[in-house]
This record gives structure tokens, C-alpha cells and sequence, in this order.
């Protein structure tokens, strides 16, 4: 699965991402209201893990303005508030699910689990466009200008790491964590082999690029 986790305590925040990274996920971690906002409206998570105390933007108002926008995302809202009134206004604001601080890293894992077999998590994208450029998640079939595309498994991690976040830089520790799960750096060329031969395949053989290189910064695609 896809996650956003929005955390403004760093320990809190790292705990989370790097227990629900262990079980396989791709998880980013962000810590204020405002950027979990934007993320969560362009980044097609299948679960949103947000803090109800949060800096820039409460995690109330993160919510109300996902559903006010038509978000139907899964969101489990995080809070030390347990009151009953407390509660019901998280449920209220639109959240699908409330655990209240402290809590055990697995009845997190759970509810995360829970909430993403529910109908709305289906709503998620299944086809991902930049241009001619199209992937399909279902079928995992990748065409550019109807042209089919045969992109190894790493390769197609790569690309649609790159889709989801069409016209946002990625730097190299964002794909190294997005696209191998790798906390650390290597020290190896692994990110530019793999976006070299990506490009390759969906770039080369025809007359306008999409995966640009963003001198000093790192990769992104666009239109």
C-alpha cells in the first residue's frame, strides 16, 4: 500500500513510517498540516495516517477540506484527545477512523489494514497519464503514443513513483526511499542506472522527453 503519514513529532512520526515500511509499505512522512494537505490531494494514497494536532493546519481542517473537495480517501486520524466529544468530531470532520494516543504499533497496522479493503480505497487511481504516457496499475501495461512499453519491475516502480508526483522534483533520497525502501544511501549508481534505462525505454525512442533531470536537485516527469 501507499501511505501519507502527517506527524508533527518527529520520534511519533519515524516510528510509524518506519514500522509500516518493515511490513512492506511505501509510506512518506511529512510533519505540518498544510504540506499532508497537498500531498494527500495529488500524491493518490490509498490510507492517510494524520495527527489531529498539527502545525499550519489542523488535522481537522486537513480532513474537512479533503472531503469538502471530493477526497474520499481513508483517513485515520491520530490524537492524545479521547473524549467521547473529541472522537465524535473527528468522525464528524470526515475521518473513517480514530485511535487515540498512546497506542501499539500493531492495532495501527490494522486499522490501516481495515481501512484500506474498504470500498473507498477501489476509488484510488488506476491510470496514471503525463503527456502520451500512460500506466495502468491494473494491468501494468505502460504505452506512449499507443505504443506498448516493456519496463522491468524496478523500472516500472521508478516510473510510477515519477507519475504520482508529476511536476514535482524527486530527489535522490526521496526515490531511494520511495522506489527500494533503502533508508540509507548505497553509495552505489543505482538511481541514475535505473532512470538512464528508463529513460531509454520511454524517452529515446520518441521527440519530446518527459523525465527531466533538474541540475543539483534530482528527477521529475512532466507534461
Amino acid at each position: 500500500m501507499k501511505l501519507l503519514v502527517v506527524e508533527d513529532d518527529a520520534t511519533t512520526g519515524n516510528y510509524i513510517a518506519r514500522g509500516l515500511r518493515e511490513e512492506g509499505h511505501v509510506v512518506d512522512l511529512l510533519a505540518n498540516g498544510r504540506s499532508g494537505l497537498i500531498e494527500a490531494t495529488t500524491g493518490a494514497y490509498d490510507v492517510l495516517i494524520v495527527d489531529r494536532m498539527l502545525p499550519e493546519l489542523d488535522g481537522l481542517s486537513l480532513v474537512k477540506t479533503l472531503r469538502g473537495a471530493g477526497n474520499r480517501t481513508a483517513v485515520l486520524l491520530l490524537t492524545a484527545m479521547g473524549d467521547v466529544e473529541d472522537r465524535i468530531a473527528g468522525l464528524n470532520a470526515g475521518a473513517d477512523d480514530y485511535l487515540v494516543k498512546p497506542f501499539a504499533f500493531g492495532e495501527l497496522s490494522a486499522r490501516v489494514a481495515a481501512l484500506a479493503r474498504r470500498p473507498q480505497s477501489l476509488e484510488a487511481e488506476t491510470v496514471l497519464k503525463a503527456g502520451d504516457l500512460e500506466m495502468n496499475l491494473v494491468t501494468r501495461a505502460v504505452t506512449r503514443g499507443g505504443v506498448e512499453i516493456d519496463l522491468l519491475p524496478r523500472e516500472f516502480a521508478l516510473l510510477e513513483h515519477l507519475l504520482r508526483r508529476k511536476g514535482r522534483v524527486q530527489t535522490r533520497t526521496m526515490l531511494l526511499e520511495g522506489v527500494w525502501d533503502l533508508s540509507f544511501d548505497p553509495q552505489t549508481n543505482v538511481v541514475e542506472t535505473h532512470v538512464s534505462r528508463l529513460r531509454a525505454k520511454v524517452d529515446k525512442p520518441f521527440a519530446r522527453d518527459l523525465v527531466q533531470t533538474v541540475r543539483g536537485a534530482g528527477y521529475r516527469i512532466t507534461e
